[in-house]
């Protein structure tokens, strides 16, 4: 079922996007070549409890993961794209890393993601992050009140395609509210004015995600992580935003 939230309800949800932008920004200044990925989950943990918020992972089991994921972050090295489950790995000089991060704040979700790189980077990787980026900018821009939701796909593959990029339809953006993952779906390609009409009140997450020269994905055998089928590097970025008649809101914002 889609949603919508009243003035009221969106500004009760900001609180939940300044934290996690909070996070993923100090999280994004502290990571360095060493960091082991359960520090990373440890310290995300550390802040959801000192701000007594709720996880919206720890719990999460949907019908795609192989148990409850039993961590409060997502943290996706180079070929790993989506999901990625927490582990006893030391980052090396080089890695792109996408941390994806969701909670509860009084009541209200907020979700958001951003790749960079550990260390010294590849062009190409710099370049995949860029265009990731662009791509959700784009997708933001599209989220105006009267367009469609295939105007949001639209505009987001339209970057992926100018860029050459592969795109894949299996996982993309969301409805955010009360919980993580609700109506309507937001793929990352679409056909403009297609789909749900977007209107005030509607709250999403727009979250494009590429491979280097692949849109062909396989889960790893510990049940969560995503990775390309050729081994080729991935980055994700998302936004959870709010249309109003104003314009998109970007609630998850980091400075």
């Amino acid at each position: 079922m889609i949603e919508l939230r009243s003035p009221t309800q969106i500004e009760q949800m900001r609180p939940a996007g300044r934290f996690v932008a909070e996070v993923l920004t100090h999280l994004s200044g502290v990571v360095d070549v060493g960091t082991n990925l359960l520090e990373i989950d440890a310290m995300a943990h550390d802040m959801i409890r000192e701000r007594g918020a709720e996880s919206c992972y720890i719990d999460y089991h949907p019908s795609f993961g192989a148990s409850p994921f039993g961590k409060v972050i997502c943290t996706s090295v180079n070929d790993a794209v989506l999901h990625g489950l927490p582990h006893d790995y030391a980052l090396a000089d080089g890695d792109l890393l996408t941390l994806d991060f969701a909670v509860s704040v009084d009541g209200w979700v907020a979700d958001s993601a951003l790749s960079f790189v550990v260390g010294t980077p590849r062009a190409e990787d710099l370049r995949l992050i860029e265009v990731t980026g662009r791509a959700l900018e784009a997708g933001i821009a599209a989220a105006q009140a009267g367009n469609r939701i295939g105007d949001i796909g639209h505009a987001i593959g339209s970057v992926a395609r100018e860029a050459g990029l592969a795109i894949n339809m299996q996982f993309g953006g969301h409805g955010v509210g009360r919980t993580m993952h609700g109506d309507p779906h937001i793929a990352n390609d679409g056909s403009p004015g297609r789909g749900f009409p977007l209107k005030p009140g509607l709250v999403i997450a727009i979250e494009p995600w590429f491979l280097h020269t692949t849109d062909e994905i396989f889960t790893d055998p510990d049940g969560w992580t995503l990775r390309s089928t050729d081994g080729s590097r991935g980055a994700h970025m998302e936004h959870t935003i709010a249309i109003t008649e104003d314009g998109p809101i970007v609630l998850t914002a980091r400075d």
